[in-house]
């Protein structure tokens, strides 16, 4: 538990930089905005990988993490059908649309949608570390955003080709997550193909 709790505590202590436009100001000031960008990429990416190491770990290691609950069957259905407009929202993020500008903030869209359906289809401790984490985290920062200056890239009116662009990608994400990424990334196969 403990590489989870570091990669977590690591990961966000970076991302909380931002929501202070101050402290962020004050970086940049001292090392330069080139230096703090490195910075930030590089503590960001110990942070991940401490926390998928520590996520592998527990799932691995028998009596590490215990079970809180059982989810019933159905919550796995729930769970797919969010991530449908998870996957649809983390696409709007780098496509301009007007998906995009009704989200305002679509990477944490993505990000509160992912962890709520994460959250209920398991049920052991490191996941609900993790996934609680990234959702208390989402919810703080959209919160934030209300009280920093936008430093979103202007999104030009867009027409309805961009909306379906962002639609049928995450549509596509979500079905190569579901037959082939989920498995081969995660360790978790969502369908099987065993006759």
């Amino acid at each position: 538990m403990l590489p989870l709790i570091l990669g977590l505590l690591l990961f966000f202590a970076v991302h909380l930089v931002p929501t202070s436009p101050s402290l962020r100001a004050g970086l940049v000031e001292r090392f330069g905005e080139g230096a703090y960008k490195v910075g930030f990429a590089v503590l960001s990416l110990v942070g991940f990988v401490l926390i998928v190491y520590g996520y592998h770990k527990l799932q691995v290691m028998p009596g590490k993490n215990p079970i809180l609950w059982d989810p019933p069957t159905w919550t796995r259905h729930i769970a797919y059908l969010l991530m449908v407009p998870a996957l649809i929202f983390l696409v709007a993020a780098f496509v301009p649309s007007r998906i995009r500008s009704a989200l305002k903030h679509p990477m944490l869209a993505a990000i509160k949608t992912w962890a709520l359906a994460h959250l209920l289809v398991n049920g052991d401790l490191g996941s609900l570390v993790l996934f609680g984490s990234f959702l208390a985290f989402a919810v703080y920062d959209r919160i934030s955003v209300k009280h920093r200056p936008d430093k979103l890239q202007p999104n030009p009116p867009q027409g309805a080709l961009n909306d379906v662009i962002v639609v049928v990608g995450g549509l596509a994400l979500f079905a190569l997550m579901l037959l082939w990424g989920h498995g081969a990334l995660i360790g978790v196969p969502l369908v099987s193909f065993a006759p």
